[in-house]
């Protein structure tokens, strides 16, 4: 069994110890080149924020304007109310969208994107595009690989 040994301090090569003592691995470890990530990362907020089950589902139905509960339910059939009213709330709670209660009788509440919902848009549009080029080159892949 072979257990991972630390960087061979001579050579800068990682080392794995075995049964015959010590065996240094064919790669060099490298640097990362890549600047550290800020303490409190936005990137990683940001993605914390997208990732999140249905969001970029519901911020893509407000982009086109403001909506009540009952016409985001249809707008997405298999969300049910419970995730929906939870997404919602965490979005507003984000700055992400603004509630606005309509003085109706019955009382109605529209949902709408802020500022910074819309400028989501564009970050939505962009996965979109990656995804779209990576579902496709999947898809030659495993056409050509039969």
């Amino acid at each position: 069994m072979l257990q991972f040994f630390g960087n061979h301090v001579e050579t800068g090569y990682r080392v794995v110890t075995g049964s015959k003592g010590e065996i240094p691995m064919a790669l060099k470890v490298r640097k990362n080149k890549a600047p550290p990530a800020p303490p409190s990362c936005p990137m990683t907020i940001c993605m914390g924020l997208l990732g999140g089950t249905w969001t970029p589902n519901l911020i893509w139905m407000l982009s086109g304007g403001p909506r009540r509960f009952g016409e985001l339910k249809r707008d997405i059939p298999r969300i049910s109310p419970k995730m929906l009213s939870s997404r919602l709330r965490t979005l507003e709670d984000k700055g992400v969208v603004t509630r606005e209660v309509l003085a109706t009788s019955p009382p109605s509440v529209e949902y709408a994107l802020s500022d910074v919902g819309h400028e989501l848009i564009p970050v939505i549009n962009a996965i979109v595009k990656v995804g779209t080029k990576l579902r496709d080159t999947e898809s030659t892949a495993h056409a050509t690989s039969r």
